[in-house]
C-alpha cells in the first residue's frame, strides 16, 4: 500500500529545555532528601532480624523513550520527552540477622508524556534481595539491592500530530518483565526501636516492546483514516524515594554492660568455642567434665554459666549465639551430675570481651563460656 499523500513526517525533535531542567531537579532533590534525614539519625544501625514492613513515596524520572510509529507504507521513529512523575512502593520483608534480607514489593509509577501526548501508568510486583552494610558508616546503614518481577503498563490517551495529520489511540494495558537496582541509606530513630527513615535511589527497566493501536487522520482535505501502531521500545525509570521502615520485635539498643566485680572466692573454668559454633570441642568437653568433678569435692552456693561471643556478628545474632553456648555447657554439666537447681545461666553476647577488640573481629578468646563457682 502506498503511503498516504498527507502523511509527511519531519525529523524527530531532539532538543528539550525540559529534559535538562528535569535532570537538575533530580540531582537537587537527591541532595535535599539526604540532608533531611541526617538530623534524626540518633541510634546505632543494626542488622534486621525478623519481619519488617517498609514504604516510600517520591518522584520518578522516566528516561526519554523512542517510540516507533508505523502505518502501512511508512515507519517513523520518534523521540518522546516524558514529564517528571510520581512513585510509591510498599514492601514486606524478612531480615536474616546477618545483613541479608528478602522482600516482596508492590509499586506504582506515573508519568505524563509529551510527543506523543498521554499518560503512562505502571503497577507491579517485584521480588528483591537486599544487603545492609552494618557498621560500615557510624549512625546510618547503607544498603544495596537487586530485584526482578512483573509490571503492568497503561499508556493512556496517546495522541499527537505531524505535518498534515493527527493520531490518537485508546487506553489499554500491556505487561512486561522488569528488573531493578536499589541503593539507599537508612537512619534509625532512637526513640522508637525498630523504626528507621529511609532515602533511596531506584533504577527499574522493563524488558521487551509494547505496541498500541492508533488511528491516523488527515488534518484537512479528503483522505481515509489509516490504522497504525505505536511501539515503545525503551522504558527506563529513575526514582528518588523517602520512606519509613519498621522491624517487628526489634529490641532497644543494649545498655552498657556493668563493670564486673571480682569475686576472690570464685573458681572459674573457661570453655572455648570455634567461630560461629556452639557445640563443644573435645577440649571444651574435657574442661566441662573437670568443672563437674570440681563441684563434687568443693562447697559452693551457685554456679554461673556465662555465654560470650566475639564481635564478628551483629549484636542480635551474637546474643542468640551466646545463649546457645551457655545452654550447651549447662546441659553438659547436668549430664555430668551437677544439679540443675544450682546453675544460673547468663548470655552476654559481645558485651563482655576477654580481649578488647573493635567490631567485626574474630577473636578466639572471646568465643567462650565461663563456669564460675561461688
Amino acid at each position: 500500500m502506498d503511503t498516504p499523500t498527507w502523511l509527511s513526517v519531519g525529523p524527530p525533535r531532539r532538543g528539550s529545555d525540559f529534559n535538562m531542567e528535569t535532570k537538575m531537579k533530580l540531582r537537587s532533590a537527591l541532595f535535599a532528601a539526604t540532608m533531611m534525614g541526617l538530623p534524626v539519625a540518633a541510634a546505632n544501625a543494626q542488622a534486621i532480624d525478623g519481619p519488617y514492613v517498609a514504604g516510600g513515596v517520591g518522584f520518578n524520572f522516566l528516561q526519554d523513550e523512542n517510540p516507533r510509529f508505523a502505518v502501512p507504507g511508512a515507519v517513523v521513529t520518534g523521540h518522546s520527552h516524558p514529564y517528571l512523575g510520581g512513585d510509591g512502593v510498599l514492601s514486606l520483608g524478612w531480615g536474616l540477622g546477618n545483613g541479608l534480607r528478602a522482600e516482596v514489593e508492590g509499586d506504582y509509577l506515573e508519568n505524563g508524556l509529551h510527543n506523543p501526548g498521554g499518560l503512562e501508568k505502571k503497577s507491579g510486583v517485584m521480588f528483591n534481595a537486599i544487603y545492609d552494610f552494618v557498621g560500615v558508616v557510624p549512625m546510618v546503614q547503607p544498603y544495596f539491592g537487586i530485584g526482578a518481577g512483573y509490571q503492568w503498563v497503561m499508556d493512556e490517551g496517546l495522541h499527537g500530530a505531524g505535518p498534515g495529520f493527527t493520531y490518537y489511540g485508546p487506553s489499554s494495558y500491556r505487561s512486561s518483565f522488569a528488573y531493578q537496582a536499589i541503593v539507599g541509606v537508612s537512619y534509625p530513630i532512637a526513640s522508637v526501636p525498630g523504626l528507621a527513615l529511609t532515602t533511596e535511589y531506584r533504577f527499574m527497566g522493563l524488558t521487551g516492546n509494547r505496541s498500541y493501536g492508533v488511528d491516523v487522520i488527515p488534518a484537512a482535505g479528503p483522505g481515509p483514516a489509516v490504522h497504525g501502531t505505536m511501539t515503545f521500545r525503551d522504558d527506563y525509570n529513575h526514582s528518588i524515594l523517602i520512606g519509613l521502615r519498621y522491624t517487628f520485635g526489634a529490641a532497644p539498643p543494649p545498655a552498657p554492660a556493668p563493670t564486673p566485680v571480682a569475686d576472690l572466692g570464685a573458681k572459674t573454668f573457661l570453655v572455648f568455642f570455634d567461630w560461629d559454633k556452639y557445640n563443644l570441642t573435645a577440649r571444651g568437653a574435657g574442661i566441662v567434665h573437670e568443672a563437674a568433678a570440681y563441684s563434687q569435692g568443693n562447697q559452693y552456693t551457685r554456679i554461673d554459666v556465662d555465654g560470650n561471643t566475639d564481635t564478628s556478628g551483629t549484636p542480635q545474632y551474637n546474643q542468640g549465639l551466646s545463649e546457645r553456648r551457655a545452654r550447651t555447657v549447662a546441659d553438659e554439666l547436668v549430664r555430668d551430675g551437677v544439679p540443675q537447681s544450682v546453675i544460673s545461666m547468663h548470655a552476654y553476647g559481645d558485651t563482655k570481651l576477654l580481649v578488647p577488640t573493635g567490631p567485626g573481629v574474630r577473636e578466639p578468646q572471646n568465643r567462650r563460656v565461663e563456669i564460675v563457682f561461688h
